[in-house]
């Protein structure tokens, strides 16, 4: 489904260098089934290389997750594209919670293209520095929070739409309790020692749910870092 959204603009000249590179990884993606052409615009606007070391700054465009520290990594492309598109197909969503800010990649390519994203990471180290990348880049309609993830964030409830980027080994019921009805929660979850991409759907009779396919992510933790 190709949704009509007008993708905001990044601030001109910000990681224009790698222009070219990301055209290239916004062609992969497309030609491994990606069909949202906001999502890939969001993604060829997003200077990837600016949510890793430097170390790796060279390998930012590959389609590959890559280790940010602490134990965690920055999504594969194809998986952030992925549950993107996901989150957008609940139609036209206003304000969307992540779980896991990490590096702030995801938050990132959510807020070119909702007007608001909620968005929640234990580790504090990693969300000093993902703050840091948003303002640098010009996103300011990212409000984060230092929380435990499974927690989710009630005060700002109900969501259009709820992303958590680490993996589950149950449904979070007490996140699902903060979806609108009709909205949206994508995450990883274990299934028969797997870990599936599932977009569960709620509904006026409970929920609806998808499989999206097979994904490796870091397991979701509870407390604070």
């Amino acid at each position: 489904m190709i949704h009509r959204r007008k993708v905001k603009s990044m601030p001109p000249g910000i990681g224009m260098t790698s222009q070219g590179t990301r055209d290239r990884l916004v062609r992969r993606l497309r030609d491994h089934g990606i069909r949202d052409e906001n999502v890939l615009n969001a993604i060829a606007m997003t200077p990837r290389h600016e949510f890793v070391d430097e170390a790796l700054s060279s390998r930012a465009y590959e389609d590959t997750a890559l280790p940010i520290g602490l134990g965690q990594t920055i999504s594969q492309p194809w998986v952030v594209a992925k549950m993107t598109e996901a989150v957008l197909d609940c139609g036209s969503p206003q304000k969307v919670l992540e779980i896991g800010t990490g590096s702030g990649y995801q938050a990132a390519i959510l807020a070119l293209l909702v007007p608001s994203v909620f968005t929640v990471e234990r580790i504090e180290e990693l969300l000093k520095l993902a703050r840091r990348r948003f303002h640098k880049i010009g996103l300011h309609n990212i409000y984060t929070r230092h929380a435990d993830g499974h927690l989710g964030w009630p005060s700002q409830a109900p969501f259009d739409a709820i992303i958590i980027t680490a993996a589950a080994i149950e449904l979070p019921l007490g996140l699902l309790d903060q979806l609108r009805i009709g909205g949206i929660l994508v995450a990883p979850i274990e299934r028969g020692g797997m870990q599936r991409l599932l977009k569960i759907q709620r509904t006026e009779e409970g929920y609806e749910e998808e499989d999206l396919g097979g994904v490796i992510f870091v397991p979701m933790l509870s407390g604070l870092s």
